[in-house]
């Protein structure tokens, strides 16, 4: 596998900037694993207040649903990767 294979980079311009993702994938999993990491946290304090119980446990659900997504990501990842033909220089 080429580093071009692996390290396709995506380009957003930001005004007079660029901003320059290269792995869509990795970045997908890490944005994923903070949503996961806020819904639990919010869930944790909205359990000290009794009325707040449902939303905990709804937070508590999407948390563990994005829990499911993390493994999806990575392996769509890895699909996408082997999908890739091979350069024209590799042996």
């Amino acid at each position: 596998m080429t580093d071009n294979a692996v390290d396709n980079p995506l380009t957003l311009k930001l005004g007079h900037k660029e901003l320059v993702i290269r792995r869509r994938y990795e970045v997908i999993s890490i944005v994923n694993d903070f949503i996961v990491a806020v819904l639990f946290l919010v869930g944790s304090i909205l359990f000290l207040f009794p009325q707040r119980e449902t939303a905990a446990i709804w937070l508590f659900i999407c948390g563990s649903f994005q829990f499911l997504l993390r493994p999806t990501i990575r392996l769509i990842g890895h699909i996408h990767i082997s999908n890739i033909p091979p350069s024209k220089w590799e042996n």
